[in-house]
């Protein structure tokens, strides 16, 4: 499994650790993802996703799962996030 938020795209970033000689050794900043389910209002069903936690505060301050997935673009979005997206289009469109 992927380190890498199913909404945001956010994944491992690297850096440095820089003691106080100054020696430089590599280290990987990991995201703060966590295993939640989400509940879509329109669909009437709950997904249960891996996204980071600023990514869920993200998802409350747009307005909830729905807002946050047909304003999200595709290209941040996981193949599951996309799928659950194009359900939501079909469904806004009936």
């Amino acid at each position: 499994m992927a380190r890498r938020c199913e909404l945001t795209g956010t994944g491992v970033m690297t850096g440095n650790n820089v003691s106080h000689a100054n020696n430089r050794t590599r280290r990987r900043f990991l995201p703060n993802l966590c295993e939640v389910t989400l509940t879509s209002d329109k669909l009437g069903r709950s997904f249960k996703l891996r996204i980071a936690a600023k990514a869920l505060r993200s998802v409350d301050h747009v307005g909830g799962f729905d807002a946050y997935l047909l304003k999200a673009r595709d290209e941040n979005l996981s193949d599951r996030a996309l799928k659950i997206k194009r359900e939501l289009k079909k469904a806004n469109a009936a």
